[in-house]
């Protein structure tokens, strides 16, 4: 027969829950903002980004360098996004939040959708959608917290 080793028959634990899956307890919508204004911005970029006229060699390589780190940062951004909401929606909210906002789900879904979308797609509509999408669970999200955190943005 498995016998437990003594520190696990004598130590009494409590439940925990955090976004790391430890103790710490420390939750803010603010990392998803930030990567989420890092996507609208970077689309901004791509979409006034300019290709070289003419038949220069180095214009068109640089031009295909900057359009390519400029569409893997909008694209790891938007995962950045993504996890950091999918952290709130799976580790913070608890069926209280859920009888408090029924719509907390839908809310979820349709913002982490719009993060596939950003990453799909060089659409800046979809990046004005998803900082909608953001603010309003950064709302929520204080709201639950009974504190008023003013919804700001970097740039």
């Amino acid at each position: 027969m498995f016998k437990k080793p003594a520190f696990q028959r004598t130590a009494a634990t409590a439940p925990v829950e955090a976004h790391c899956d430890g103790p710490c307890g420390v939750y803010d919508p603010a990392s998803a903002r930030v990567a989420a204004e890092a996507v609208r911005s970077i689309t901004k970029k791509i979409l006034d980004l300019e290709p070289p006229s003419g038949d220069d060699p180095q214009a068109k390589v640089a031009y295909l360098n900057t359009m390519a780190r400029f569409i893997a940062i909008k694209e790891e951004q938007a995962q950045i996004t993504k996890d950091e909401l999918l952290i709130l929606w799976t580790d913070y909210f608890k069926p209280p939040h859920l009888e408090q906002y029924p719509d907390l789900h839908d809310t979820f879904w349709k913002a982490a959708k719009l993060c596939s979308s950003c990453k799909v797609e060089v659409n800046s509509a979809h990046c004005d959608e998803l900082m909608t999408a953001v603010e309003n669970i950064h709302n929520i999200f204080w709201a639950t917290k009974k504190r008023e955190i003013p919804w700001y943005t970097a740039s």
